[in-house]
């Protein structure tokens, strides 16, 4: 019998122990990102009240590109860097979600960073 590594439950406990120690103000909400195996979502949380403040994904109706590479990615951290600042948001603080800061997770980031979002 094979014996997998259970990669979602030590994702989950990575994320954990990262969300202890970062948390969303409404001055300078957190990031978060979402890698799915065909898509990547991204979102910018207040986690003080509790609210979804802007939230841009590679499956939406009007994106062009595929959310599965780091093209497609880095379009995503764009579209939600455009959309925060929109709402007037500048300073957030990234939280990776438990994922090796590495290829689309960076693309995203670097998206991010250069739409204007500082973190």
């Amino acid at each position: 019998m094979v014996n997998r590594p259970d990669t979602r439950g030590a994702r989950v406990k990575r994320h954990k122990r990262v969300r202890g120690k970062i948390s969303g103000t409404p001055e300078t909400p957190r990031l978060d990102v979402y890698r799915s195996n065909a898509h990547i979502y991204a979102q910018i949380i207040d986690d003080i009240n509790g609210v979804t403040l802007v939230a841009a994904a590679s499956n939406e109706k009007d994106f062009e590109g595929s959310g599965n590479n780091c093209e497609g990615a880095e379009k995503v951290g764009k579209l939600i860097a455009e959309r925060a600042k929109a709402k007037g948001i500048e300073n957030v603080v990234f939280d990776r979600g438990g994922y090796i800061y590495h290829g689309r997770v960076k693309a995203l980031a670097d998206g991010a960073r250069e739409g204007g979002l500082n973190f």
